[in-house]
């Protein structure tokens, strides 16, 4: 006998609002993953590709094992959300902890990729199974059912996927985010299946159900409890005891170390930017010798720390410095915190000096329509061979670099390791040639800390490079030697021929 119609569109009702709920879920746990991929492995483009291919792949072998569920869908769809609360909401917590723990954190990845994606794949076929139960009426066909579900769970996607990166990442952040999003995808699967097709469950059954869920959502709300000490026995794990300043930002997370004993550390995104030990063997062989020659006006693309900034105020004649940050918290940093400030020497309270927040891309292709020339552009920028970085080594790029530098200009542009990655340090070169720039090489060498490419752990796990690798740079005229400053050579390698310019449309770094 079909249910009465009130309780029919009731029922369809609190199906579809599950499927718009489970569906949001489902994505946020997809983000997290691509997210935290991006993060503690680097990469960003192959991460997000490993873990979307696993994920669809694995949603294809869950609708197949979901077919053995159909006959007991009610309760199988119950358990199925709670086992997917579980596995997605402990996920980050899980990587995080192999990451700091272990080191590796690939196999965790693929791990929870797979196991997401044969959960989420075994929810349609399901719902499909559990609305069909509801609603009965002959005017209700089958492919009325599936457009119906299918709206519902491309919405769902939708608020997801924008809340994800609006609203839980910056208000709560990955850990909680993750164990939040786990909560409502417990309640909403089982409440569904309580309410609705209680009666048609077992009392076994139901028990199940609801130990099943409780024990998860407990398991949940612990860990949201722990979630403050997990992590910084995380940034422990990874950053030592000295951590002093540890704060996500709307663009990374940036954590400063110092204390007895040890140097000044920054780290954005894990990664190690900045080492009292040797930065000044760093900023001083950039910015220097694109120093020697007119240099009243002079550009900073990065270098938000303020220790770049620091190396061209040292030079007579400067009389104005733009500063082009995409991080506003890290400037903020650079200018409040009494160890950076002491380390960049106050360049930021220079009336000279102009910061200017954004995309380097952008704001400099804004400078370049406005007409404003500049006598030197340094390029403190992370290493090329990060995902994010690529469009700021790119012949594009570079062509607006030449547009905005006045007659006699030069441009230093930090390229990565020499002799560790020559492959990338050399298509920095191609590219600079392929936008009209003369080049003229160099290292330099002293190096006790590493600026790599991924994470690095402060306990000095992995390879460090040995060295700095440079370009000086001059549109249609060739720059001047790079001269001898504290450890700087030039390079003695041949340039290797035949490397293609990396651009927007075909990024050659880390091919």
């Amino acid at each position: 006998m079909a249910p009465p119609p009130g309780r029919q569109r009731a029922g369809r009702f609190l199906v579809l609002a599950t499927v718009f709920i489970c569906a949001a879920c489902g994505l946020v746990y997809e983000l997290e993953l691509v997210a935290l991929a991006s993060y503690l492995i680097g990469d960003s483009v192959k991460q997000a590709s490993v873990v979307l291919s696993v994920m669809v792949f694995a949603m294809g072998v869950g609708s197949l094992l979901a077919k053995r569920l159909r006959c007991r869908a009610a309760v199988g769809f119950g358990l199925l959300e709670a086992a997917l609360a579980l596995v997605g909401g402990c996920s980050a917590l899980v990587l995080y902890a192999t990451f700091a723990w272990i080191g590796e954190s690939r196999y965790a990845l693929v791990g929870f990729s797979l196991a997401i994606g044969v959960l989420i794949g075994a929810e349609m076929p399901l719902l499909m199974t559990l609305i069909q139960r509801i609603s009965r009426r002959a005017e209700q066909d089958a492919g009325g059912t599936v457009a119906d579900l299918f709206a519902a769970d491309y919405v769902g996607a939708l608020v997801g996927g924008l809340a994800f990166p609006f609203l839980l990442l910056p208000w709560l952040g990955q850990l909680t985010s993750a164990l939040l999003t786990g909560a409502v995808n417990a309640v909403a699967g089982g409440a569904l299946v309580l309410l609705l097709f209680g009666r048609d469950l077992t009392v076994r059954e139901r028990w199940l159900l609801v130990v099943g869920n409780v024990a998860v959502l407990a398991v949940l709300a612990t860990a949201t409890v722990l979630a403050d000490d997990f992590e910084r026995s995380v940034r422990r794990a990874v950053y030592g005891e000295r951590v002093r300043v540890a704060v996500q930002t709307d663009v990374q997370e940036v954590v400063l170390t110092d204390g007895p004993g040890g140097p000044v550390e920054l780290f954005l995104d894990g990664r190690l930017r900045v080492s009292g030990r040797d930065e000044h063997r760093y900023h001083r062989a950039l910015v220097h010798p694109a120093m020697r020659g007119p240099h009243a006006r002079v550009l900073v693309l990065g270098g938000g720390d303020g220790l770049a900034l620091r190396e061209v105020l040292r030079s007579g004649g400067v009389e104005s410095v733009t500063v082009v940050e995409l991080d506003p918290g890290v400037v903020d940093l650079a200018r409040r915190d009494p160890a950076l400030t002491r380390l960049n020497g106050h360049a930021y309270g220079d009336p000279r000096v102009r910061v200017v927040h954004g995309d380097a891309f952008a704001r400099l292709r804004e400078a370049v329509a406005s007409g404003a020339e500049y006598d030197v552009v340094v390029c403190d920028l992370p290493d090329p061979a990060i995902t994010a970085s690529t469009k700021l080594y790119s012949a594009e790029f570079y062509g607006l670099v030449s547009r905005a530098l006045g007659d006699g200009g030069r441009l230093a542009v930090h390229a990565g390791p020499m002799v560790s990655r020559p492959r990338t340090f050399w298509t920095v070169d191609a590219t600079l040639r392929s936008a009209g720039f003369t080049t003229r090489p160099y290292r330099a060498t002293g190096r006790l800390s590493g600026f790599g490419a991924g994470p690095d752990r402060s306990t000095g796990g992995g390879s460090m490079p040995a060295d700095w690798g440079f370009f000086l740079a001059a549109p249609d005229h060739g720059p001047p030697d790079p001269e001898e400053v504290d450890g700087v050579s030039r390079a003695v390698w041949p340039r290797p021929a035949g490397l293609p310019p990396s651009t927007l449309v075909h990024p050659r770094y880390g091919e």
